[in-house]
């Protein structure tokens, strides 16, 4: 068998071997960008979850406003909700099919934003929670625009095709993987039967 994974005199793959490093190398920068933007947002959001247990758990312990413990719980299932959302887990987006589309996404996390912000007045004595509120809630709010802006400008579309070209490039990496394994197979068989054959003779 001539072929070889690797030049022997360079060193370097070739044939099957380079066509697959070339294939599986080349990540696209605008998806590593939006991976990193929905990364950043899961954070973001998880912060304002920590924010609104906390100002839940104080609302109820201390008997400061029920109704307020009651509204912290609300903006954690949702701050919850948006964090699924960023994993773009398919049930999630199905159970939500407008999460699919950036615009009502970042509305989603602006709504989050808004929850987060509410009934600032009685966390004046408590500097640190109030602090982790607004970054929280202001960060967040941030992200929510550029969604919403990124939706109206047709981004998330352009996302989804160039996923699917992504995904597209991966099959075809198998694939090539697959027959390069089936062809080696199939030239293994050959050497074996000719290696038979000179034995029996």
């Amino acid at each position: 068998m001539e072929r070889a994974d690797v030049h022997e005199e360079t060193g370097e793959p070739s044939g099957g071997a380079a066509i697959r490093s070339r294939l599986s190398n080349r990540a696209d920068p605008f998806l590593v960008v939006c991976r990193c933007f929905s990364f950043v947002t899961s954070l973001i959001a998880i912060l304002c979850v920590v924010f609104n247990v906390l100002a839940a758990i104080r609302s109820f312990r201390d008997s400061h406003d029920l109704f307020d413990g009651i509204f912290r719980c609300y903006a954690v299932v949702i701050a919850c909700f948006v964090v699924l959302a960023e994993t773009e887990w398919g049930f999630i987006l199905k159970f939500s099919k407008v999460l699919e589309y950036w615009a009502g996404r970042g509305m989603l996390q602006i709504f989050v934003a808004v929850m987060t912000r509410a009934f600032p007045d009685y966390l004046a004595q408590k500097k640190d929670l109030l602090l982790l509120q607004n970054i929280a809630s202001y960060m967040l709010l941030a992200c929510g625009l550029i969604y919403v802006i990124s939706g109206v400008l047709c981004i998330g579309f352009l996302k989804r095709a160039r996923q699917q070209k992504e995904i597209s490039r991966e099959q075809a990496v198998k694939d090539l993987e697959a027959n390069i394994d089936n062809r080696r197979r199939e030239e293994l068989e050959q050497l074996l039967l000719m290696h038979r054959g000179r034995d029996d003779v």
